[in-house]
């Protein structure tokens, strides 16, 4: 690392010839006209501008570089230099000083302006507490003019620019146009001591300001640059992996001279997006976008998973592992390589899921639960299709889902269960996962089970409609997954709030009732339809839907009990042994999908 002081009219120079560029990770810049005229008179000021900071790139750029806004001359030049922090101060410095052409901003409110930059000479060799009032901007036609109509400053030429005595800043670095502008401008021979202290207070600032630059290593390694950037730009929005792996791979030169062309990350992705969510609406809506649920990070974690593994087994002491550092370090090659394997190993998981009646994105438990899952497909392949795989997998996922263990940090999780299951399905005398061991469902959990943001709700919404819930309005056959949209099946209440509410007075008082009305236990999955013809309570309400049904008495109530009812209870009204029965329903619903047995407050049995 060096610290080196270029004159800021040399710098522009080099961003203009293409010299010094972007890595392609950084985002676009926008600065809005206040802040452009403020820091032009930092320059005129020769002010501190604050330290920039760029990577040497040996030659080689380590990241599809790009331009800077409007130095259309660099573009197609490998550069010497990338700009890591400095891009909005440079950019605007080399729209208003050095680029024959208006200025792309933005006003105060955000309207997109194409604006001049003009000194009010007189005012500039004024009191430095004045200079800020001396930069001036002007519209695109150069014609200021005030109530929409009324033009109060005309700069369309060099002769009225003199007139008024403002300087165009667009090529204060060009010293023949400034020569040219001058001797316009002293025409008049009262300008001459204006124009010389003008020189002296601010042109020469400008032509000898220089730029503290931090000028870092073409050895630098991928993720300290990365580091690096976000560090220095933490007003910006923080980048993520996908987005630096893309400049990344941009600039692979050996994938440029072995096809001709740069490699698009986002297209791939985009492409293996569109085809899983296509078969498996529950890894994301295509319209949406491709970071619509299965996101682009959780397809890199699941590579990088299976890399790792495979270099572990090789015997090349690599850990296992999908942390940030191993994604900034996956190489192109390997990545092509997996890429195909892992999109199916996510098409399996995407019909797993099915299999576990999950079949919308909103109804997914845990997104991220799926990395890992999609590494052990791969990994295994057809290895977990056996009864015995699925069975042990599906252990594990419900275990995770209902024991709540995907909610916190999750990469050291991610490396034990991919090695744990993997062991586990090639082996039924290998320990179980920790995922597996770890999980606990007490039994007072179901009363605060009450909203879509806990995924072991989501989880019993989903084994509900496995274990063979039969809608109350369409009782042909049990609820199937490929029916939830068309259907509109959802999580439904079974007694109504404000009917609960009206006899809380006849229940056990050290019981919160209002909290159980909302819980899962007091829902179930089902269509809008039958939601339609539940009015007042289930005593109510079955009359009706019993009707609708057309079928026989018993028969329907077969069909309530699939949703592990007491139908007594339901048909009395007795919400208190409606709730105590269900609960004990539901909670060996949930203890049979972990395959453990019920954990009581405070104590475990196993």
């Amino acid at each position: 690392m060096a610290l080196d002081n270029p004159d800021l009219k040399d710098v522009l120079k080099d961003v203009a010839s293409g010299v010094l560029q972007l890595p392609d990770f950084q985002r676009d810049w926008k600065w809005d006209d206040e802040r452009i005229r403020a820091l032009i008179a930092t320059v005129t000021l020769k002010y501190p501008l604050g330290v920039v900071m760029a990577l040497h790139t040996g030659g080689a750029s380590p990241f599809k570089a790009r331009t800077l806004e409007g130095a259309k001359g660099g573009e197609g030049r490998t550069p010497d230099l990338l700009l890591l922090d400095g891009q909005q101060r440079l950019t605007s410095l080399f729209q208003a000083l050095h680029q024959d052409g208006p200025v792309e901003t933005r006003d105060g409110r955000g309207k997109d302006l194409r604006r001049w930059y003009y000194v009010d000479i007189a005012k500039a060799v004024g009191t430095p507490a004045d200079r800020d009032d001396a930069i001036v901007s002007v519209p695109e036609d150069k014609v200021l003019k005030r109530d929409f109509a009324r033009t109060v400053l005309d700069l369309t030429t060099t002769e009225r620019e003199c007139a008024a005595g403002y300087f165009p800043l667009h090529f204060v670095f060009d010293t023949h146009r400034v020569g040219a502008w001058q001797q316009e401008f002293v025409r008049n021979p009262e300008n001459w001591p204006l124009w010389m202290k003008f020189q002296e207070q601010v042109l020469n600032n400008m032509l000898s300001f220089d730029v503290p630059m931090i000028k870092l290593a073409a050895t630098t390694t991928t993720d300290a640059v990365c580091a690096v950037f976000e560090r220095v730009n933490s007003g910006g929005v923080p980048l993520n992996v996908f987005e630096l792996l893309t400049a990344s791979y941009a600039g692979d030169q050996e994938h440029v001279a072995a096809h001709g062309d740069y490699y698009r990350l986002p297209d791939e992705w985009r492409a293996i997006k569109q085809v899983l969510t296509s078969a498996y609406p529950v890894l994301g809506r295509a319209e949406s976008g491709p970071e619509d649920g299965l996101s682009s990070s959780d397809f890199l974690q699941a590579v990088s998973l299976v890399r790792t593994w495979e270099a572990k087994q090789a015997g090349s002491g690599t850990a296992v592992s999908c942390k940030r550092r191993d994604l900034l370090n996956l190489p192109l090659a390997d990545f092509r390589r997996l890429a195909p394997r892992v999109a199916a190993a996510f098409g399996w998981v995407g019909g797993f899921l099915e299999r576990q009646a999950i079949a919308r994105t909103s109804d997914l438990p845990y997104r991220t639960q799926l990395v890992p899952l999609a590494a052990v497909r791969a990994l295994l392949g057809a290895g977990t299709d056996t009864p015995a795989a699925e069975e042990r997998i599906a252990q594990w996922y419900w275990c995770g889902v209902l024991g709540e263990m995907y909610g916190g940090s999750l990469e050291t999780r991610f490396t034990r269960d991919v090695e744990q299951l993997i062991d586990w399905i090639r082996d039924e005398h290998a320990p179980q996962p920790d995922t597996v061991t770890e999980a606990a469902f007490l039994e007072d959990r179901l009363d605060t089970l009450s909203t879509r943001n806990s995924a072991a709700y989501k989880g019993i919404y989903a084994l509900l409609i496995k274990q063979g819930a039969v809608d109350w309005h369409y009782t042909e056959e049990p609820l199937t997954p490929g029916q939830l949209v068309e259907r509109a099946v959802d999580v439904r209440l079974i007694y109504p709030k404000p009917w609960i509410t009206r006899n809380l007075a006849a229940w056990p008082a050290n019981v919160n009732w209002t909290a159980r009305a909302s819980s899962i236990v007091n829902k179930t999955p089902l269509s809008l339809r039958a939601a339609k013809s539940m009015t007042g309570p289930p005593a109510a309400y079955l009359k009706t839907l019993s009707l609708e049904s057309g079928m026989r008495p018993e028969w329907f109530e077969d069909v309530l009990a699939t949703h592990l009812v007491d139908v007594d209870a339901l048909r009395e009204d007795d919400f208190v042994r409606f709730y105590e029965t269900r609960a004990k329903s539901l909670l060996d619903l949930v203890m049979s999908a972990m395959g453990k047995r019920t954990v009581v407050r405070d104590t475990a049995e196993w």
